[in-house]
């Protein structure tokens, strides 16, 4: 029994460490997500789709701003970011799911 019980240990200390892993890894894909992104806030409309080309979709936000949509995937996961423009058409803010 009490070889049954270092057994478990061991393995939940593996699972854990692997877990840490990931998680760490997957913390610096988004950090440098944000960081590329963020290079956007400030610039104008034509900047941006200079560097990411045609929205795949235009909505308007919540205080009435121009939302630009781009979707893509990697590995058949689906990313989406969202770039809001202020009246000026200047990038104000952006937000980013399942990109990496």
């Amino acid at each position: 029994m009490n070889k049954i019980i270092k057994i478990l240990i061991i393995f939940l200390f593996f699972l854990n460490t692997g877990c840490n892993t990931i998680k760490s890894k997957t913390d610096e894909i988004v950090k440098k997500e944000n960081e590329r992104l963020s290079e956007f806030i400030g610039q104008p409309l034509s900047e941006l789709k200079i560097q990411m080309g045609k929205p795949d979709k235009e909505e308007r936000s919540n205080k009435d701003l121009r939302v630009l949509i781009y979707k893509t995937k990697k590995y058949g996961i689906p990313c989406e970011r969202k770039f809001e423009l202020d009246n000026k058409e200047i990038v104000i803010g952006f937000v980013s799911k399942g990109c990496f």
